[in-house]
């Protein structure tokens, strides 16, 4: 008898969408799903991918390993991140606003899924532009590629943290 073992990861991950997509070849309609996954540590390390199958666990399991392939650390201070930031892709467009701490995550459905499972816990966010859960996913990861933390900015510049902040 052969035992199979599962790996537990280290990750959640939070199933954003799921399409019904169909391509249209000479016998008919060709159905398939595609899945939009986000995962993360909820310290600091998140990523999105997209999986296509023709069933749903399958199409899953895929975005969840594209996911892993794309991750990116966000720097943290404290609950919070350390400044304003604002991330486009397409028509969307994600502006991020620190918040003092007990303000919770207030953000949309994609952009809320990206923002918990990397950790931060007080947050305000705007959402422009598109809807779409894809483009809202990816412009919120945008924004948080630009966060820099005040020990970074210091690094860059050639200057102390405490030059950096005052």
């Amino acid at each position: 008898m052969q035992q199979r073992f599962e790996q537990v990861s280290e990750f959640k991950e939070r199933l954003v969408a799921v399409n019904r997509v169909s391509k249209t070849v000479k016998g008919g309609r060709n159905m398939r799903f595609s899945a939009l996954v986000v995962v993360g540590d909820e310290n600091g390390r998140v990523g999105a991918g997209m999986g296509k199958a023709a069933e749903i666990p399958e199409a899953i399991r895929k975005a969840n390993e594209d996911a892993k392939k794309h991750l990116i650390n966000v720097p943290l201070d404290g609950t919070t991140i350390p400044h304003e930031m604002t991330g486009y892709y397409s028509t969307a467009k994600s502006v991020l606003l620190p918040a003092p701490e007990g303000t919770g995550v207030i953000a949309g459905g994609a952009a809320r899924a990206v923002l918990e499972l990397a950790g931060v816990k007080d947050i305000r966010t705007k959402s422009f532009g598109t809807n779409n859960p894809i483009n809202m996913v990816k412009a919120t990861l945008e924004a948080l590629k630009q966060v820099r933390s005040a020990e970074q900015v210091a690094k860059m510049r050639g200057k102390t943290v405490e030059e950096i902040l005052g």
